[in-house]
């Protein structure tokens, strides 16, 4: 039974669902420190990404510092086999959570008179952002190439995301370089839920240019 539960782990890991492990203020209060979730491999490919949709991604642009060296051991062994076989979730502090924002081709634009994000000339209204303090306005204004993506954090003034990175690549996020979809919080058990991507946010967003 062990070894079947083990086998049906890695397979729902590699194919599936993988779970992550969220250390960073950058999503409240949509997502809290120290929350599991679990990640759909399976968009965006061969199910297509959404703006809206929360990402977990690679760090292959530098964006976070680099990460000591874990010491040697027994258990550090039996802890990476048990997150490679999905059992435990990915700690290894390599990966990033944020929003889409920008799709491939999108003109996003900050700010309007209103102080409102705008993408492809439509302002949206954004109610995941945390609503503890008012973001502050970070001006910018791009055109997301193709195979590319825009994100931000919901914690806008404690989120270093596409804004804050725009001299490593524009600020974008390469489409490979995505796990997946954030799809639920796991654990704590007080928080289970299902995650959502508001998608009447963007509705009135007319398609990329």
């Amino acid at each position: 039974m062990v070894v079947i539960a083990v086998v049906l782990s890695f397979l729902i890991k590699t194919f599936l669902f993988r779970a992550f492990f969220i250390p960073s203020e950058s999503m409240v209060n949509t997502l809290d420190v120290d929350d599991r979730i679990f990640v759909n491999l399976l968009v965006p490919e061969p199910f297509s990404l959404s703006r809206g949709d929360i990402v977990v991604f690679r760090d292959t642009k530098g964006w976070l510092p680099p990460v000591e060296e874990k010491a040697d051991g027994p258990f550090t062994w039996v802890q990476d086999g048990l997150t490679f076989v999905g059992l435990l979730p990915d700690n290894s502090e390599q990966h990033l959570v944020k929003r889409v924002i920008g799709l491939p081709g999108d003109h996003v634009v900050c700010c309007d008179a209103g102080g409102k994000l705008t993408i492809n000339g439509s302002a949206v209204d954004e109610p995941y952002v945390n609503p503890a303090e008012v973001p502050q306005a970070r001006n910018f204004d791009v055109v997301v190439p193709e195979g590319k993506v825009w994100v931000m954090g919901d914690n806008r003034n404690h989120s270093a995301d596409s804004r804050a990175h725009m001299d490593s690549d524009g600020g974008f996020i390469d489409l490979d370089d995505l796990e997946g979809k954030a799809a639920v919080i796991a654990w704590p058990l007080n928080r289970i839920t299902t995650l959502d991507n508001y998608p009447d946010v963007f509705r009135n967003v007319p398609a990329a240019p």
